[in-house]
């Protein structure tokens, strides 16, 4: 087991042209896991590949454990990386394919090899599979036999690439709990790249959440989630998305009033949360998550009115498509169902507001730059 660690970390394809990843730091600990989310395109998957030895990296470091690894070949590296397509050799039974690694790469004998893939094929449930060949498995048997692959080796770090993107959304969940079961039980350090929000909020120890190849913010999945930095991580992060209203501030005497254009949305906020706006001439962006916003007494302060346009059962709860703003959610409790186009009344407590920057899409006012917060 290890630490892993990447200093100012760059790569650039076509001579410089497209940068993949922009000056990414991190550091994971010994026995962490960490998730990487993103977009497509956002460089998590040309990360990994770098930490593998895949790819090599245009500038930067990487560190596993005190060893500097940048300039390493992959099959030097003590990493294990389970892909997304399974990379199963057709030909070959479960017990090969899971001891292949093994037989290349170390002196055991056979009886000694055979011994340890029997030992991480239990440990997957597969161990009455050993002789078949990866086209009589279904895609969760193969995902778990490309896991007891990367398990057998008891390697320093774990990579995963999109692993479970190619399965249901039941075997997903279930192969979601074995993953985090495992890495717990073996305590290896383990890197998760997914574009799947809600896998990594709730697989990860910490989150990393890149945008065009540069770090957003990391940190654990619930303070990033309470605490975004910026409108992308608040509105990435979180299902249903975040909902957005850009507007202006105006001073109302010790309070500031933030008004859309359109006169929709108006809401009056006390001195300690209006200190944050120093500049009422700048344009600024409201975030509110769905499930933050809830029916309006008449004594609130902040209610506002606002027309429904679709209603949309999802079980325990309702979404309320408002006209507030474009896509503007309101998740409520099942057993509130006003009828599209009713007028209803709404509101939301004041500390569950972000605001940010119109122009930059920083958060604004908590005393952290992105940069800083991002590191946390």
């Amino acid at each position: 087991m290890a630490s892993l660690r990447l200093e100012t970390l760059r790569k650039e394809f076509d001579r410089g042209q497209i940068v993949a990843v922009d000056g990414l730091d991190l550091d994971i600990e010994d026995g962490e896991f960490v998730t990487l989310v993103g977009p497509s395109g956002c460089g998590k998957t040309t990360t990994l590949r770098m930490i593998a030895g895949l790819e090599s990296a245009t500038d930067g470091h990487i560190y596993i454990g005190d060893e500097d690894v940048t300039d390493v070949h992959a099959k030097n590296r003590d990493v294990a990386m389970v892909f997304q397509n399974y990379a199963l050799y057709p030909h070959k039974t479960v017990e090969q394919n899971m001891g292949f690694g093994l037989r290349m790469s170390t002196d055991l004998s056979k009886d000694e090899r055979h011994e340890k893939v029997y030992e991480a094929a239990e440990m997957m449930g597969i161990e009455d599979l050993l002789g078949d060949k990866p086209d009589e498995l279904s895609g969760g048997q193969k995902q778990r036999v490309a896991l007891g692959r990367a398990i057998v080796r008891e390697p320093d770090i774990f990579l995963f690439d999109e692993p479970l993107s190619n399965l249901d959304a039941k075997l997903r969940t279930t192969m979601r709990t074995e993953i985090q079961r495992i890495q717990q039980e073996l305590g290896i350090t383990s890197v998760y790249v997914t574009h799947d929000q809600e896998e990594a909020m709730t697989m990860g120890d910490r989150i990393v959440i890149l945008r065009d190849g540069e770090l957003q913010q990391m940190g654990a999945p619930t303070n990033v989630y309470e605490q975004p930095v910026n409108s992308f991580v608040g509105g990435f992060i979180g299902s249903p998305s975040m909902n957005f209203i850009d507007v202006r501030a105006r001073r109302d005497g010790d309070a500031v009033v933030l008004e859309d254009d359109h006169g929709a949305f108006s809401c009056r906020l006390a001195p300690s949360f209006a200190d944050r706006i120093e500049n009422t001439d700048a344009a600024f962006t409201i975030g509110i998550r769905p499930e933050d916003i809830f029916p309006a007494a008449e004594s609130d302060r902040n209610a506002l009115s606002a027309t429904v346009e679709v209603v949309e059962p999802i079980g325990s709860d309702n979404y309320l498509y408002l006209d507030l703003a474009p896509d503007f959610i309101a998740r409520v409790d099942s057993d509130i169902e006003p009828a599209p186009g009713e007028t209803i009344r709404i509101t939301f407590d004041e500390d569950d507001l972000h605001v940010f920057d119109g122009e930059t899409g920083d958060v604004v006012g908590e005393g952290e730059t992105v940069a800083e917060k991002a590191s946390v």
